[in-house]
C-alpha cells in the first residue's frame, strides 16, 4: 500500500500531533493542541476538527474524551469534561440509512454544539449534536443528553427512562377508567 502524505496534510498533523502528546502532561499537550491558558486535556482525548472548537479558560478534558466539533463546538470557562465522554456535532445517520457511506458526504449533518461556563459533565455521557448547554449545569455520569439545558440545571440519566416514566403514566391512566 502506497501512502500520499499530500492527501490530507491537515489529518496528517493532527495524528502526529496525537501520537507526540501521549508522553506529555496535561498541560503540555493542551499547549500543543492550541487550548486556552489554564486547560488540561488528560491522554487519549481527541478533538475532531480542533479548527471548528472555541474553548474557554481553564477547561479540563478527561481521558478518552472525543469532542467533535466539525459542525462547530463551544465550550464556555472552567468547565470539565468528564472520562470518556462524547461530545457530538454531527450525525451520519442519514449517510448510512442511504448506504452513502464512504461515497458521500453529502447527507452529513453537522449541527454547532454549545457548553456554558462553570459546567460540570460527568464521564461518561453523551451530549447530542445541536445541543445548547446553559451556565452552571450539572450532568451526571452516564447521561444521555439530546435536548437544551437551562442554566443550572442538572441532568441525570438517559432518555429512554423518561419515555419509561410516561408509559406508566398512560398505563395507570388508562386501567383508572
Amino acid at each position: 500500500m502506497v501512502i500520499n502524505k499530500d492527501t490530507d496534510p491537515e489529518l496528517r498533523e493532527q495524528i502526529l500531533k496525537y501520537h507526540l502528546s501521549g508522553v506529555m502532561t496535561d498541560r503540555e499537550r493542551a499547549s500543543l493542541l492550541g487550548l486556552p491558558e489554564g486547560c488540561r486535556i488528560r491522554e487519549n482525548a481527541k478533538i475532531i476538527s480542533p479548527k471548528n472548537f472555541k474553548c474557554g479558560k481553564n477547561v479540563w478534558i478527561g481521558e478518552g474524551a472525543i469532542l467533535d466539533a466539525s459542525g462547530g463546538l463551544e465550550i464556555g470557562d472552567n468547565t470539565q469534561v468528564g472520562l470518556y465522554t462524547l461530545i457530538w456535532t454531527h450525525t451520519s445517520r442519514d449517510q448510512a440509512i442511504a448506504g452513502e457511506t464512504g461515497i458521500s458526504r453529502e447527507k452529513i449533518k453537522r449541527t454547532p454544539t454549545k457548553i456554558g461556563k462553570n459546567c460540570f459533565i460527568g464521564g461518561p455521557s453523551v451530549i447530542y449534536p445541536g445541543v445548547k448547554i446553559g451556565d452552571g449545569v450539572t450532568i451526571l455520569p452516564m447521561s444521555v443528553v439530546t435536548r437544551d439545558v437551562k442554566d443550572g440545571e442538572i441532568v441525570a440519566g438517559a432518555p429512554i427512562g423518561k419515555l419509561k416514566e410516561l408509559e406508566k403514566r398512560i398505563e395507570k391512566l388508562e386501567n383508572v377508567t
